[in-house]
């Protein structure tokens, strides 16, 4: 029966002759989640989200990190449970069973693999504004594939490597971000913060599913907590700490750009444009350089948890245990980040990702609402001897699990028929697969 709960506790696979290196903190986690939240789309979406809501925007962006919030204190408390790598994955196996858990394990690693992929190419022409040579073919692929093999050069070296550069450049992205917010502040019109006119049900539903995707990624978080020191307690750390410091710092940011860019629905870069007015040249520089490293940054996380999810899918029986292959001296889940790096050099190069990335929006419907639902189904006594205890209880029962799973279906009642039609068509491949395994696993040694 493929929807029979899988024991992590009792019955749990064998300990690995050598195991991942355990060497995450709290903030460590934090970062990844930071790092995955804020990647292209706070430089962008500001003059979106006005051009729908108008000066009511700083407000859906607070409203929307509230709800995001509900959604991560629900990954906050079923996350206290797993000590081990795969996140989502590992929650939505023990909750419904191997093949629910296989789907959201192998929609999470496509969308990663699809906007490594993506933000690669973004890369190339943010860089191309100032050196159009970037843009070139020649330029592209040599830029598109040097950043790519690094990003995954630096994922084999060892996690404490990886942690170090994913901890400087989330620094070095929130630095800009942090200063156009400071000295922005000094520059804002109050009089246009002050919220106004009528806005339909049609246009707070559009902003809505803007920033539901804009606050996305952090469901990533628990993914590598098999390389946690204390992943029952840090992980939960993690998930709230990340919500809390995004909300403020995308909040604060819309505050700047509604009150200093006359005109913001009408900008494509309305960041930098922001900032050229109250800090001339150097400013939009300073942010432009700070969206490369944004992106740089997110790429590299993508690297971190999209092999960890492939490795936890091997580590359960679910892949080949190629992919669960560890790097003898780095500790690293070697054949896991080769693989997909490659594939994203590959999306990235030929443009194919354009194709598969539609169906992140039912990727991240399956992960959240997945998540939520397991939240509330292993507080049941029946699920004790399955799981270990939660370190960390939502309050008021299962009001905000269920908010949760509300605030996940938007996804669904927002997303178009071609996002619809690619993750029905993600979630097909996904089941092919599980059932190939199943049925000639065992011969490989899979099963």
């Amino acid at each position: 029966m493929i929807n029979a709960p899988v024991p992590v506790v009792a019955g749990a696979p064998r300990e690995p002759a050598m195991a991942l290196r355990r060497a995450l903190g709290k903030w460590d986690l934090t970062a990844i989640g930071i790092n995955q939240v804020i990647g292209s789309a706070i430089f962008f979406l500001p003059s979106q989200v006005a051009a729908q809501v108008g000066t009511w925007s700083p407000l859906a962006f607070l409203a929307t990190g509230f709800a995001s919030l509900l959604v991560a204190l629900c990954f906050a408390e079923v996350g206290s449970r797993f000590e081990g790598t795969g996140g989502p994955y590992l929650y939505t196996r023990a909750a419904f069973g191997r093949f629910v858990g296989f789907e959201v394990g192998w929609m999470q690693w496509v969308t990663r693999v699809t906007s490594q992929a993506g933000i690669a190419n973004a890369i190339t022409l943010a860089l191309g504004f100032y050196w159009p040579a970037m843009t070139d073919d020649a330029g592209r692929v040599l830029m598109i594939s040097s950043v790519t093999l690094a990003l995954g050069w630096i994922n084999l070296r060892g996690i404490r490597v990886s942690a170090f550069v994913i901890n400087l450049l989330t620094v070095a992205k929130l630095l800009p971000l942090a200063l156009f917010i400071g000295v922005g502040l000094w520059f804002v019109d109050v009089s246009r913060l002050t919220p106004s006119g009528e806005v339909s049900a049609a246009e707070v539903s559009a902003a809505g599913l803007l920033l539901i995707f804009a606050f996305g990624g952090y469901d990533v978080i628990g993914v590598p907590a098999g390389e946690a020191t204390d992943p029952r307690r840090h992980v939960p750390f993690a998930f709230v700490a990340t919500i809390v410091g995004v909300t403020a710092i995308m909040t604060l940011a819309q505050v700047v750009a509604v009150g200093t860019l006359p005109n913001l629905p009408a900008s494509r870069t309305p960041i930098a444009d922001a900032s050229l007015l109250f800090a001339g040249a150097a400013g939009a520089l300073l942010i432009n350089a700070g969206s490369v490293v944004s992106m740089t940054g997110n790429n590299l996380g993508s690297v971190l948890t999209g092999s960890r999810m492939l490795f936890a899918l091997a580590e359960n029986g679910e892949l080949p245990p190629w992919f669960g292959t560890i790097h003898p001296r780095y500790r690293t889940p070697s054949n896991a980040v080769v693989f997909t790096t490659l594939v994203a050099l590959g999306l990235a190069l030929s443009g194919s990702f354009v194709m598969l990335a539609v169906a992140s929006a039912v990727a991240r419907l399956v992960a959240y609402t997945g998540a939520c639902a397991a939240t509330l189904r292993l507080r049941q006594v029946r699920f004790q001897e399955v799981v270990r205890p939660a370190t960390f209880v939502i309050p008021m029962g299962p009001l905000v699990p269920l908010l949760a799973i509300a605030v996940s279906l938007l996804i669904l009642v927002g997303a178009s028929q071609a996002q619809l039609l690619g993750g029905a068509a993600g979630l097909a491949a996904g089941a092919a697969l599980f059932v190939m395994n199943a049925r000639f696993g065992r011969r490989m040694g899979t099963g």
